[in-house]
């Protein structure tokens, strides 16, 4: 009896064991597959990247979307080790992404420093992001606290998404933006506080990433204040 229970015991660690191989497995390969997604996203993206080996090695926005992928898988179970790779990845990168934080495949931070990605982000695939971004709170707000970007959106440098809302698909936040509420897709958000100024039909190709043709919205308001002196003008004439 004893003997048989000693042979339960053995097979049932080999057992656990050979499970605890296979997920250490099936994480390593998930990982190598994300990766491959966000160098080849880099690639595609950005005009400076002359190969994989470059974006791989050198690129700190890649290196602290590796460390954010890795800690955000253990952070259920292990949030103290999963803040501290979030912190050391800070450190070395100056990109600050809570391990909470739930980002899709194919995300560019392009450059990065002074980037913050608070803890109930979610970001889509295909984004780009530039430096000086942060995704945060408001400070009035409980459990979902921070934005959502859609799918294929862009934020400018040094621009403040703040709050629970989403960012719709393939939209476009200007460089500078302070973005305090909702931007539908396909849409350009501008200015501070943002406003949308223009909307553009969806494309199937890459994703626009010109930052220099935006609509000015004050140049927008002046130009409609203009046709409105003309047309009062031209009224007044006629009446005398």
């Amino acid at each position: 009896m004893k003997k048989q229970t000693k042979k339960t015991n053995i097979l049932s660690s080999a057992v656990n064991r050979a499970n605890t191989a296979l997920s250490a497995v099936d994480f390593i390969a998930d990982c190598i597959l994300e990766v491959n997604d966000d160098v080849t996203a880099i690639m595609e993206r950005d005009p400076a990247a002359t190969s994989k080996s470059e974006v791989l090695l050198l690129y700190s926005g890649l290196h602290a979307v590796m460390a954010h992928r890795v800690a955000h898988r253990i952070n259920k179970k292990h949030p103290l080790a999963a803040r501290a790779i979030s912190q050391a990845a800070k450190f070395a990168t100056g990109i600050e992404i809570h391990p909470g934080a739930t980002i899709g495949k194919g995300l560019f931070i392009d450059h990065g420093c002074g980037v913050v990605i608070g803890e109930t982000a979610e970001i889509g695939d295909n984004c780009t992001i530039y430096q000086g971004v942060t995704l945060g709170g408001t400070g009035k707000d409980v459990g979902k606290r921070h934005p959502t970007l859609g799918n294929n959106v862009m934020v400018g440098a040094g621009a403040k998404v703040l709050g629970p809302f989403k960012v719709g698909d393939n939209s476009k936040i200007a460089a500078g933006a302070v973005v305090l509420h909702e931007v539908p897709e396909n849409t350009t958000a501008v200015g501070i506080p943002a406003k949308a100024v223009a909307k553009k039909e969806p494309k199937n190709e890459a994703q626009d990433l010109d930052q220099i043709h935006i609509p000015d919205p004050v140049s927008q308001e002046i130009a409609k204040l203009t046709e409105r002196i003309e047309e009062l003008e031209k009224k007044l004439k006629e009446q005398e």
